[in-house]
């Protein structure tokens, strides 16, 4: 059987940890956690399991994973953040890879926690992640705060049964300083690409963003939730191409 790193990023997530590295015993071989210098119990945690602990400033979602994945001892790496766990369907996929690898890397669906109910639709389920790799095949790429896991050309990957758990907000207001923020690094990411906005982009990507999450993809089927999840989808569209306007026209 291959032995398997657990690499996470973390900053301030005493909340979910626990229920993180409590889903990989008896999965991980090693855990390595990368911590931003947290200001909460999130050390603390660490030292109740077996966790081989990093701190690292903080230069971006993408570049703090590959870091993570550059410390791992063993060639078979599982990438989660702090607020993610295994589900006892998903662990025992993994089990069963471990036993008999077979590809270069391997898919599963993020069910995402929002206010306490599990969301089924819009974009937020399936919320397909590449979490299970070897080493090498590929890196972290995307564009800040979106990260994604992208294996080189010609590798092959598989799909996973079970759910990566994810608490991704407790409340409403959470959401709102997420948006703001998010929106935000979107902005100056897309500003350092090169990328830019226009008054079109500004009316249209927000509606369609919107129209896709509650109509196309069924999000009003989570009821109230699932409408603030696709009102903020809007919001958080329009910020961004607000922000990268502003970026490109600081006068206007």
């Amino acid at each position: 059987m291959i032995k398997l790193s657990a690499v996470i990023i973390t900053y301030n997530e005493e909340e979910h940890l626990e229920k993180c590295l409590s889903s990989l015993v008896g999965v991980a071989d090693e855990i390595i956690v990368v911590d931003s210098f947290s200001t909460d119990k999130t050390p603390e945690i660490c030292k109740h399991f077996n966790v081989t602990f990093h701190q690292h400033a903080f230069e971006g979602y993408i570049e703090q994973k590959n870091y993570a994945i550059s410390l791992a001892n063993h060639n078979y790496i599982l990438s989660l953040d702090g607020d993610e766990a295994l589900s006892e369907t998903l662990k025992t996929s993994i089990l069963s890879v471990k036993a008999n690898w077979q590809l270069d890397g391997y898919y599963c669906n993020r069910l995402n926690n929002y206010c306490g109910q599990w969301i089924k639709h819009s974009d937020w389920y399936p919320d397909k992640k590449l979490r299970l790799f070897k080493k090498g095949s590929g890196e972290w790429k995307g564009i800040n705060p979106h990260d994604t896991y992208t294996l080189k050309k010609g590798l092959t990957s598989g799909k996973l049964k079970g759910d990566l758990l994810h608490w991704i907000y407790r409340d409403y207001s959470e959401h709102n300083l997420k948006i703001e923020k998010f929106s935000t690094i979107a902005a100056h990411a897309y500003y350092k690409l090169g990328k830019k906005s226009s008054i079109w982009k500004i009316l249209y990507r927000p509606t369609w963003a919107f129209f896709k999450a509650y109509f196309l993809r069924l999000g009003f089927l989570d009821g109230l939730n699932g409408w603030v999840i696709c009102v903020q989808t809007y919001n958080v569209t329009f910020l961004k191409y607000v922000k990268l306007y502003r970026l490109w026209n600081p006068k206007a």
